[in-house]
């Protein structure tokens, strides 16, 4: 028995014991291809094929607000639309929801970033990227100024360790960026 207990203490020069770094799962990632909107709404755009369209069914939702699901990642972009009726105090609160919705997450974001893009189509949209452990890293609205606006928001179920779904969340802020730049009124 004595004999046993010496082999184990034998000290061995050859061997570090360093903890293993911390990792995150690998994500498998399908390539960004796009389909057109077929539903009946006042806009259209081209949406991730490895996406699904569904209609909001919070209680305020609306009948042109829809989901755009990502099963696969558990996360979706829900698209509010409003008629502006060429009202250009509708188009003012319109614009200003959409500023403290963005804010409401600055209890837990370390930084929000507010961006004007010009989309390919030529319309302008403000993109809100808002940084750390929150529910909706990407939040947008675009607007004709005097008929339609369209606002959206990127959502996960959980607000925890954005970190380690990066390259979920880069995913589909380029499909995000795709809409825009599809985005047509009808």
């Amino acid at each position: 028995m004595t004999a046993l207990i010496i082999f184990s203490c034998e000290k061995k020069e050859d061997q570090s014991y360093v903890p293993r770094p911390k990792g995150f799962n690998r994500i498998e990632l399908p390539s960004n291809t796009y389909q057109k909107l077929s539903e009946a709404h006042p806009y259209t755009f081209e949406y991730s094929r490895y996406a699904e369209v569904v209609p909001d069914t919070f209680s305020m939702a609306e009948k042109d607000w829809i989901f755009i699901n990502y099963p696969q990642f558990k996360a979706s972009i829900q698209l509010t639309y409003k008629e502006l009726k060429n009202d250009p105090g509708r188009l003012k609160a319109f614009i200003n929801d959409s500023y403290k919705l963005a804010g409401k997450h600055q209890i837990r974001a370390s930084s929000i970033q507010e961006q004007r893009v010009l989309s390919k189509s030529g319309r302008t949209a403000i993109i809100f990227k808002i940084e750390g452990d929150v529910p909706s890293p990407y939040q947008f609205y675009t607007t004709d100024s005097t008929e339609h606006f369209l606002r959206g928001a990127v959502y996960f179920p959980t607000a925890t360790k954005n970190d380690s779904l990066a390259p979920v969340i880069d995913y589909i802020q380029k499909d995000m960026i795709q809409l825009l730049n599809t985005l047509e009124w009808r």
